[in-house]
């Protein structure tokens, strides 16, 4: 919004040709989703408390982690929409509007944040668990799927090509079967945020390493010589998705001021499935959906536990981990949860890190 309000009067002053920079619209992106942020989280928490929107901790199940995490009880949740809108309006006011990568990032976020305050809703009407079906989670999933996968097939800039990391022009044309592919990695992406999101700080923590790095990809993609440089996928206009990453690390940041140990709010559904999916469009859109394994290598981690202890106690009725996602097994080996966080969160920096530095490997 601001860059079609001002960068045209650069005719008149030269100091508004600054608004064609995308690093100085990111810039500027982050620190105002982080204000925003800040700004209107204590109102929104006050007004959660009032209405009484707090967090159910399961006791079914959940063996020597009640205990641990009983003190939880009541906290405001649905947190995320908190991120959702400093996010949104962050990005409305830097990033180029005539952008169809940045609205459908924006509607995808929304979209997905809908289907999670759904879900956090009936878990607080029943006072349980369980919020709406999973076909009917799913089922929302699937729609947004098909929507990024028909906009993805019919702009040849993109195409339905997959682009294999560290292997200098290893590609494969999945064609039709790349819908398929988006729904895996929409889904996969969803489920490991809120499997994560289960210490206070992790899942966002997490997120903002995340997004920081998708930024950096961004950036390099919509960047015709650097992606040239790189031998990577280059993509026209995929810099503005860098002002969208730079938005989300802001309301991560702003989010974690107030989600970090003790939190006095929880993102939910809401935040958990709207971030991870998300991440999922980017790394969609600038062919780096590969490397979310490597970049949300903690994420990964959460979700492999979960797998491998489900399937070896089927197995051989033993378990694994003392409790799965792996933050709780080491919850109940006596690690306190601000030092589980603040370790998971040294090992995504180190993963953004690596992979980063990975983009010149071939």
């Amino acid at each position: 919004m601001l860059y079609h309000a001002l960068y045209p009067l650069k005719e008149y002053w030269f100091g508004f040709n600054i608004f064609k920079y995308i690093t100085f619209r990111a810039a500027l992106a982050a620190f105002t989703s982080f204000l925003i942020c800040v700004a209107i989280g204590p109102v929104m928490i006050r007004r959660l408390r009032a209405f009484k929107i707090g967090q159910y901790v399961r006791k079914e199940h959940v063996d020597g982690i009640y205990d641990l995490h009983k003190h939880k009880e009541g906290t405001p949740t649905m947190g995320g929409l908190l991120i959702i809108v400093s996010v949104v309006v962050s990005a409305l006011l830097w990033c180029r509007l005539d952008n169809d990568y940045v609205l459908l990032a924006i509607a995808g976020m929304v979209w997905l944040g809908a289907i999670g305050f759904l879900d956090d809703f009936f878990k607080l009407k029943n006072k349980s668990s369980k919020g709406i079906r999973g076909a009917s989670k799913l089922a929302g999933q699937i729609i947004l799927a098909l929507l990024v996968g028909v906009f993805v097939l019919h702009n040849k800039a993109i195409g339905s090509e997959l682009y294999v990391p560290f292997i200098k022009n290893s590609v494969c044309n999945l064609g039709i079967f790349y819908i398929v592919f988006i729904l895996l990695v929409i889904v996969g992406s969803s489920n490991a945020v809120n499997l994560t999101d289960g210490l206070d700080g992790l899942a966002v923590g997490c997120v903002i390493f995340v997004t920081f790095t998708y930024a950096v990809f961004s950036y390099i993609t919509g960047h015709a010589e650097i992606s040239n440089y790189l031998h990577i996928f280059y993509l026209p206009g995929a810099g503005e998705l860098a002002i969208f990453c730079a938005a989300v690390t802001g309301a991560g940041l702003g989010f974690l001021w107030f989600n970090s140990f003790p939190a006095t709010i929880f993102m939910g559904d809401t935040g958990a499935l709207s971030l991870g999916g998300t991440i999922a469009i980017i790394s969609v859109l600038i062919k780096k959906e590969f490397l979310l394994l490597l970049v949300g290598g903690v994420l990964v981690l959460e979700v492999l536990s979960v797998i491998i202890q489900v399937v070896f106690f089927k197995m051989t009725k033993k378990r694994v981990f003392l409790m799965s996602p792996i933050h709780h097994h080491f919850q109940i080996k006596g690690w306190p949860e601000a030092k589980i966080t603040m370790r998971f969160l040294i090992v995504a920096a180190i993963f953004a890190i690596i992979s980063i530095a990975a983009l010149k490997v071939r």
